[in-house]
């Protein structure tokens, strides 16, 4: 299978080969897991991305005053003559995520796409910090000049230095070596003032921790930030990787040859981690501080099935560009375009790989949770128009191998969490982002108040109209309560009166509902429904009737954006939102 893209070497950006990815890797990688060598053909494209964005960079900015630094064509060329004395490291350094998503973010400066607080020059002369790295891996002695910024200097992959005396948030400063020396604005690169970026290491893996590269980040330039708990990282990320090896010992290696580093950010709640990734930026991992060594292994294979995708679709097209519609996403508050969509399927369907072989209560929850949510997600792009045939047979794909899971044994506890964590998304999002047909909600309206019964609207899922909102809290909310139930089955009774005060968006209703007790959290989603309505209180409300197994929790569950507008034309407190919900006939 061959797919035309240029393959310049560094001191040539004209040679050309096809690149080839072999019919087994190929297969791998669109069934969702992949050994080393379908990583290795990715890799290899993503070294001709990263080439020819360098030059696209190097072409766009001809004409653009550099000074005060030199040249771009004189990084060039200090790259290009570092490369050729050691390629091994040159290599490894032009793939290194950070200097993508700085090629990403300047060329998109200079193309006038982003705005930036920052003189171009500085983002331009990047390069001849990227080059600086280059010649001091190749062992080369040089003198150039390099960006400082907030009063630090930064040579990608290798770490910085704070430049003495450096005053305003953006200057130059001299990087040089000779027989061995190294000078970063004034700072040996062995010696006091220099912060050499360290390494997170696990058997058959090594990575950076990266907390200085203006662009470990994904988008903007940012300062460096020193990490204080490189320990905690260093030791989580080493029992996480042995968790990875044991349980799933193939993705392991694959990621072991794909990823480079790993971006911290501050620890956030609990079971809510930040993670992020960027097609600009093969091989990086943003993460916040690890609640535990699972929840690390999770996120590095979640964000690295990103990687994946996105170095695939450097070299297919999975679907075609343009088009509004949204679709539900069970792991976003927000609906999501289809390419995203793609992106968050191909990524669950790896952390549902690696939690079912956890044995954990948490892991047999995440397992069925996700095992069912993914698959949800790829039925409702099943019949996306803009899918290409490619992009049907990954969906294919990820639908059969998703599918010969749904009916694993799972603890019965978990399990019940899990489906309670999935109706509560689903009715939660319909709620938000669902529009009810205002013919339909006044008709039905005029039924209720003539007694007559209530039948819903079909057309549920395929003919939705999505408006896109902000919720007023999180919709994971009630799943990180159960999550906290079942790693610790007092920890909600501990959380006191204020449960929001710990789990943002909590209330006393949700520990009622969370803890088994449907009497009194069905009492208080009644009364928020009456008092002020929203969508939280109208699912909580469905959940609660489902717990007692009453008929009207169906329809809040499957259409609450139907049943809350005819609520609201009926006046709203004055209707009873359960005898409003009874008296729907659904035919699903």
């Amino acid at each position: 299978m061959d797919v035309d893209a240029r393959r310049p070497q560094p001191h040539d950006a004209q040679q050309v080969q096809p690149h080839r990815v072999a019919l087994e890797p190929y297969r791998e990688l669109l069934s969702g897991s992949c050994g080393p060598n379908a990583v290795n053909s990715l890799r290899a494209a993503e070294r001709s991305w990263r080439l020819l964005l360098l030059r696209a960079l190097i072409d766009a900015a001809d004409g653009i005053p550099a000074a005060p630094l030199p040249a771009l064509d004189d990084g060039w060329q200090l790259l290009n003559r570092a490369w050729e004395s050691a390629p091994g490291p040159v290599e490894r350094l032009l793939l290194y995520p950070a200097v993508g998503t700085w090629a990403a973010y300047a060329l998109r400066r200079v193309r006038g796409s982003v705005p930036g607080q920052s003189p171009l020059w500085v983002e331009l002369g990047q390069l001849h910090a990227v080059a600086a790295s280059a010649a001091v891996l190749a062992g080369a002695d040089f003198r150039t000049t390099v960006p400082v910024r907030d009063g630090w200097v930064v040579l990608p992959m290798l770490g910085g230095a704070r430049v003495p005396g450096a005053e305003g948030r953006w200057g130059s400063a001299e990087v040089s070596a000779r027989a061995g020396t190294v000078l970063v604005g004034g700072v040996r690169r062995d010696g006091p003032g220099w912060f050499p970026l360290r390494e997170l290491n696990g058997e058959g893996c090594t990575v950076v921790l990266d907390d200085l590269d203006p662009f470990r980040g994904l988008r903007d330039p940012q300062p460096p930030q020193p990490l204080d708990t490189a320990e905690r990282y260093a030791a989580l990320f080493e029992e996480a990787w042995r968790l990875l090896a044991h349980e799933d010992p193939k993705t392991a290696r694959a990621a072991a040859t794909g990823l480079s580093s790993v971006v911290p950010r501050p620890r956030a709640e609990l079971y809510r981690p930040h993670s992020a990734s960027s097609g600009d930026a093969f091989g990086a991992v943003v993460a916040s501080e690890p609640d535990d060594a699972e929840q690390f292994a999770a996120t590095l294979v979640h964000e690295f099935q990103h990687n994946k995708l996105g170095a695939f679709m450097h070299l297919f097209t999975l679907y075609r560009d343009g088009g509004t519609e949204r679709f539900y996403a069970p792991w976003r508050d927000d609906p999501r375009p289809l390419g995203g969509l793609l992106q968050g399927v191909y990524a669950f369907f790896g952390v549902t790989r690696f939690y079912r072989r956890r044995q954990t209560p948490l892991g047999a929850f995440e397992f069925a949770l996700w095992r069912a949510q993914t698959l949800r997600a790829l039925r409702g792009i099943r019949d996306a128009e803009r899918l290409t045939d490619l992009g049907r047979e990954l969906t294919d794909a990820l639908t059969a191998r998703l599918t010969a899971w749904q009916d694993e044994p799972v603890d019965p506890r978990a399990l019940d969490a899990a489906r309670q964590a999935a109706a509560d998304h689903a009715a939660s999002w319909r709620a938000h982002h669902v529009s009810a047909d205002a013919r339909q909600v006044a008709r039905a309206a005029r039924a209720y108040a003539e007694n007559r019964p209530l039948e819903l609207p079909q057309g549920a899922d395929g003919a939705d109209v999505i408006v896109p909102g902000r919720p007023r809290r999180g919709l994971d909310t009630r799943a990180v309560l159960l999550r906290r139930q079942l790693a610790d089955p007092d920890a909600l009774h501990a959380l006191g009166p204020d449960p929001g005060a710990v789990v943002e968006g909590a209330r006393p209703e949700d520990i009622a509902l969370v803890t088994g007790d449907a009497a009194l959290a069905r009492q208080r989603f009644e009364a928020r429904v009456r008092e002020e309505g929203g969508p939280e209180a109208w699912v909580g409300l469905g959940l609660a009737l489902r717990a007692e197994h009453h008929p009207a929790a169906e329809v809040l569950l499957t259409r609450p954006e139907f049943v809350m507008a005819v609520h609201a034309e009926l006046g709203g407190s004055g209707t009873d939102p359960v005898r409003l919900a009874s008296a729907f006939r659904s035919e699903r």
